[in-house]
């Protein structure tokens, strides 16, 4: 028998000796982290095979990138057991720029604790452990981890379901043959060992000092409130001290955008107790913002061919197990009322009403496309874990549109959408954006919850991937995204330091009609089933909001500022004048307001600042004596001696053509 295999690495036909590692394939690269093997992604120490198809998988790529840091996770574990011998595991899975693990602790982590966990495991990494994969049955590793229950728990759950059973469970016992990884010293003993499917990096030094322990946080065991409360504590790891410091700075500057604390400073919005978590609200000063995107996007709909229509926030729960909602939204849906013997709900979603409207009367071909738009006021129970701010509430209101189209119409229908969303971006200053194409996942396990047939979802996705190529933006895949009933197109912009938030989104819904048996008559007198189209521009306006906020820290462009100038006088025998030139611009529509208080005038310019005002307008004795006025702009420059006229004209100027001063 020849000792020699052929495999493929990086695309080339290569042969090797048996016993070959893919460590060995790609040795002298310390890049590599992991190696994906026929679409798999295995240990370096995985022993490759004849025919075998090999790549390098390196920390610039996003599973690289996952790898490295649950490897972190492990040694964030391995270091509080090593702290607190007591702790109990439970799971450590990769996230979006870090990883966590929870724990069962007696008391939970305090500051010292972080700081003592990032010392332990910086020794940790030190020391060079290498990460060894063991293969165990189920019955063993029973025993093994008698003295870690949610371990064992997780033994239960192992195969394809694990995700859905608990989150990040699938890092654990995502695969038919359940592993764990010992952490073993350069002298060959073991250091300590957890239940896990990997891969990992080849030893803890790829660390490097390119990680930090962030914060520690309460969660519930398993996402249920039923269960215990563990301590989880956040970790973030990068393949370069660089890039972590990078990443530090953008938090940072993150910090300092946090609409929350925003919101407070500028009197825009609250989250009183009284009312409940997840639910703001508005301030005159937000008011003002939210008034003027409402007022934006219902003149862009009627001039986009939409028809404002109303619904209720309360329906009986049958109209939602028409739709398919129930039992799928069930979980996302605040619980039953009883009223008059039957279940109310509040509603969650505006479609099934809408769909109501198209049937409550005969619809011609000559109709469509029939557009619906509604400022729908809706309401999904967010767990308590997730509620943040204006970016992830529980009561909320949508500028939610749906298209009915014939199949032939919806091509067209999806562009003139995109149009509309790409464009809205654009006038609220986010012109930096992706496209997702989100579609069904066909796993034997999952594709169940996919409602239709094979054909409909191809054709739904392929009318949506072929109309966002037009556009010239990346359109990236998203599979197993899709909501039940079809595939979907989310818009992903970028924020002003580099985040990505989902913002408008546009599905194609072939099962709503249905459903609802919804019909028109087509120019040959048939009966014929429309296409449903779903689109929300701003998607919800609290978030919308929250996330503008963020973006312009506060300093908004001029047409959406609460406050639009400020007037300060240089002292009182001023307060006339400049109010006399504040109602001039008053009654062009000029939100105008003015600091006659008895603050000192360097206090009202550092107040204006504060308030982030466009445009501060100051009135001193020889402004008077030439009927003019001198501008103060946020970066601190000034322009004096502006006459009357020609400063209503800039500002006014600045409102039209949406501009950031």
């Amino acid at each position: 028998m020849s000792s020699q295999i052929t495999v493929h690495v990086a695309g080339d036909e290569r042969s090797v000796e048996l016993e070959t590692t893919a460590a060995d394939l790609f040795e002298g690269r310390r890049d590599v982290l992991v190696a994906r093997v026929n679409g798999e992604l295995r240990d370096l120490a995985h022993v490759v095979a004849d025919g075998d198809v090999v790549e390098p998988v390196t920390a610039q790529e996003q599973d690289g990138l996952d790898v490295l840091r649950h490897s972190a996770a492990h040694v964030l574990a391995q270091a509080v057991q090593q702290l607190k011998p007591d702790a109990r595991l439970g799971i450590g899975p990769p996230v979006r720029d870090g990883f966590y693990y929870d724990f069962d602790v007696a008391e939970p982590f305090q500051p010292d604790d972080l700081k003592a966990l990032e010392k332990a495991m910086q020794k940790i990494v030190n020391e060079g452990q290498t990460f060894v994969r063991r293969e165990i049955s189920d019955e063993d590793a029973l025993v093994e981890l008698k003295d870690e229950p949610y371990k064992c728990e997780l033994i239960g759950l192992k195969g394809g379901a694990a995700s859905e059973a608990a989150e990040g469970a699938d890092v654990e016992v995502g695969g038919a043959q359940l592993t764990i990884y010992d952490n073993v010293r350069r002298d060959g003993t073991k250091a300590w060992g957890d239940l896990c499917r990997g891969p990992h990096v080849p030893t803890t030094k790829v660390l490097g000092n390119a990680f930090k322990v962030m914060r520690s946080a309460a969660a519930y065991w398993r996402g249920s409130e039923k269960n215990p409360q563990l301590q989880r504590v956040y970790g973030t790891a990068w393949p370069t001290k660089d890039e972590l410091k990078a990443y530090l700075d953008r938090l940072a500057e993150a910090e300092k955008r946090d609409h929350r604390k925003l919101g407070a400073e500028l009197d825009l919005y609250s989250f009183p107790d009284e009312i409940g978590s997840g639910m703001a609200v508005f301030h005159p000063k937000g008011g003002v913002i939210k008034r003027e995107m409402e007022d934006y996007v219902r003149r862009r709909h009627i001039e986009e061919g939409f028809d404002y229509v109303g619904t209720p926030h309360i329906s009986k729960d049958g109209l939602f197990h028409t739709s398919g909602h129930l039992p799928y939204y069930a979980d996302t849906m605040f619980p039953p009322m009883e009223f008059e013997h039957a279940e109310y709900r509040l509603k969650a979603m505006n479609c099934p009403m809408h769909n109501l409207i198209f049937r409550s009367r005969g619809r011609s071909y000559r109709e469509l496309p029939l557009r619906f738009f509604e400022f729908g006021s809706v309401y999904r129970y967010e767990k308590s874990g997730v509620v943040h701010g204006l970016t992830r509430v529980r009561a909320m209101t949508q500028d939610d549109s749906h298209s009915y189209v014939t199949a032939g119409q919806a091509p067209a229908e999806v562009e003139h959408l995109l149009d509309f969303v790409t464009g809205l971006l654009k006038d609220f200053g986010l012109d930096d954006y992706y496209f997702e194409l989100s579609t069904r996942d066909d796993s034997e396990e999952k594709k169940e919850k996919f409602i239709g047939s094979a054909e409909q979802w191809e054709t739904a996705t392929r009318v949506l991937e072929e109309t966002a190529g037009k556009y010239g933006v990346d359109l990236v895949p998203d599979p197993g995204g899709a909501a039940f009933y079809g595939p979907k197109i989310s818009v992903q912009a970028r924020d002003a330091i580099g985040r990505t938030w989902q913002m408008s989104t546009i599905q194609y819904d072939f099962n709503q009609p249905e459903r609802f048996g919804l019909e028109y008559q087509a120019a040959d007198g048939t009966r014929q089933q429309p296409v449903m189209i779903h689109s929300a521009k701003f998607g919800s306006i609290e978030r919308f909001i929250g996330v503008l906020v963020e973006h312009y820290a506060g300093a908004f462009p001029v047409w959406l500022s609460p406050v639009q100038v400020l007037g300060l006088p240089v002292a009182d025998e001023y307060n006339d004048y400049l109010w006399g030139v504040l109602s001039q611009m008053k009654a062009k529509g000029i939100r105008v307001e003015l600091d006659d208080s008895d603050d000192r005038f360097p206090k009202k310019i550092r107040n204006a600042s504060k308030a982030k005002v466009p445009f501060a307008l100051i009135a001193g004795e020889d402004d008077r004596s030439n009927n003019a006025v001198s501008f103060r702009y946020r970066d601190g420059s000034q322009k004096n001696g502006v006459p009357i006229e020609d400063a209503i004209a800039e500002v006014l100027g600045a409102i039209e053509t949406r501009a950031q001063v």
